[in-house]
């Protein structure tokens, strides 16, 4: 990939990691839009899903995006699951 030098100099990210870098970036933004998994996301980047998860923090993306409320009601959901069984 050909990038300007003055656009490398001002993206702070040296030449050998930017394809690395840009990749990182896309599986990041795929996950943000709900289009991949985090298990799709970290075989994208050959990581595991708990460094992904770690990577999305970085970039400062919600891995749970339910609010408090709605993860009580699927706990309860599911502890009424296991009651049954």
């Amino acid at each position: 990939m050909q990038v300007p030098r003055d656009l490398l100099g001002a993206l702070d990210i040296p030449e050998s990691q930017l394809a690395s870098q840009i990749l990182e970036s896309f599986a990041v933004e795929l996950f943000r839009q709900q289009r991949i998994s985090t298990g799709k996301a970290a075989e994208m980047l050959a990581m595991s899903k708990s460094d992904f998860i770690q990577l999305l923090n970085r970039h400062q993306v919600l891995y749970f995006t339910e609010s408090g409320e709605e993860l009580a009601t699927e706990v309860a959901a599911i502890e009424t699951l296991f009651d049954q069984v």
